[in-house]
């Protein structure tokens, strides 16, 4: 069993805004100047006009560590994502647990308006910087949206508190329940425990260009996964001992997508 402090907590990590792991967003030409700033909560307030030289060491660094297709940097509980789109640098600090999937996701939208802003108005991304407020109001409804609750609360309350009570299972080490497209909104499994077994998950569904319905592993630190896509809706990730049996780890998948299911469309 996972037992370390802070390790088998069981937390609901809720979709509103007021639990917003996206801080802050940075955009970049292609010289690393940074041409548009926008932060998100009050944890990490950074200026863009004192960023650019800030996020010019940070490429330089990681080129130096781990050469040009530098894409993550952790730095404790948060992390920059930079994601290349169009000529830009998106440049993005949220938490660790943040999928990489849903960041291209919401990087996608933004960078739909922001090169249709820059392309009407005509700015030279050489050396003007972008403020606008109704720019600065279509961005923030993007992220807004990403924390709405986009499912039927009552149906997913139901479904988190059957997984609470699904982590008593001696057989079953942890249980996470992630949206479509990778947010969190239950885990059984915190801190760095969580956040290497979600690396790790991240890494094997975009080997398989996120086609994949079922998967099957052991993790580093030997422990048997099993996770399947549910409804298209959800991404269930069950945590067993590496010696638990394939079948026996297969049964309580099946149960437990069919109790999901279930109560999806009760």
């Amino acid at each position: 069993m996972i037992a370390e402090k802070n390790s088998i907590i069981s937390e609901k990590i809720i979709r509103s805004p007021r639990r917003v792991s996206i801080h802050n967003l940075f955009i970049f030409n292609k010289s690393g100047i940074c041409i548009y700033g926008r932060n998100f909560t009050n944890y990490y307030k950074m200026e863009s006009n004192l960023i650019t030289s800030f996020f010019t060491a940070l490429a330089s660094f990681t080129k130096e560590v781990i050469g040009n297709k530098f894409q993550i940097i952790e730095m404790g509980d948060v992390k920059f994502v930079i994601i290349q789109k169009n000529g830009f640098n998106y440049a993005i600090l949220c938490d660790t647990v943040v999928n990489i999937l849903f960041l291209e996701n919401i990087v996608s939208e933004i960078n739909t308006h922001f090169v249709n802003f820059i392309t009407k108005n005509n700015v030279n991304i050489s050396i003007e910087c972008v403020r606008d407020e109704n720019l600065n109001e279509i961005i923030d409804r993007i992220i807004r949206d990403t924390n709405r609750n986009e499912f039927d609360l009552i149906k997913e309350e139901e479904i988190i508190e059957y997984l609470k009570n699904l982590v008593l299972n001696d057989e079953i080490e942890g249980v996470i329940l992630l949206t479509d497209i990778g947010k969190v909104i239950f885990s059984s499994i915190n801190g760095i425990v969580l956040r290497n077994l979600l690396k790790e998950v991240d890494f094997r569904v975009k080997i398989c260009n996120n086609s994949i319905l079922k998967l099957f592993y052991t993790s580093k630190n030997n422990q048997l996964i099993f996770s399947e896509y549910v409804e298209d809706l959800y991404f269930v990730i069950l945590v067993f001992d590496v010696n638990t049996k394939f079948g026996v780890a297969e049964y309580y998948l099946h149960k437990v997508v069919k109790n999901i299911k279930n109560k999806l469309n009760s």
